[in-house]
């Protein structure tokens, strides 16, 4: 696969919530880091932070309004969209990803503002 077709197929995993089918697509030293949260490091750790967000809602959309590659980085400019019963969570992500030449993701950066996200849980919280 492409870098691009192997962000694509990333997305894709994580919008189904499939971890098995995330964690095949990245390398054993994995570095996963949501900037304002922090770094997890390895598949184990990944497929842990992702399983609590998984575990949490009921509907995941990364809707990706630009995706540009340059060699083996992606960079896309998205909306993650969560779903808790009929209330959705939009929050504004940039994202960053290197890619080896064996089609796996080595590092997943994504970039967005945490108080957002906070003001967006307070709000599915009812």
């Amino acid at each position: 696969m492409t870098p691009d077709e192997t962000v694509t197929a990333l997305v894709t995993a994580c919008e189904t919530r499939d971890l098995d089918a995330v964690c095949a697509l990245v390398t054993d030293d994995i570095e996963y880091d949501n900037v304002p949260i922090g770094k997890n490091i390895g598949p184990d750790a990944m497929r842990a932070f992702l399983g609590v967000m998984a575990g949490n809602v009921d509907e995941v959309q990364f809707v990706i309004h630009r995706q540009t590659v340059t060699g083996n980085v992606v960079m896309n400019e998205r909306t993650d969209r969560f779903r808790v019963g009929d209330a959705w969570m939009d929050l504004k992500v940039a994202g960053i990803f290197e890619v080896n030449d064996a089609g796996q993701v080595t590092l997943w950066r994504d970039y967005f503002d945490m108080g957002e996200f906070n003001e967006q849980m307070q709000k599915l919280a009812g």
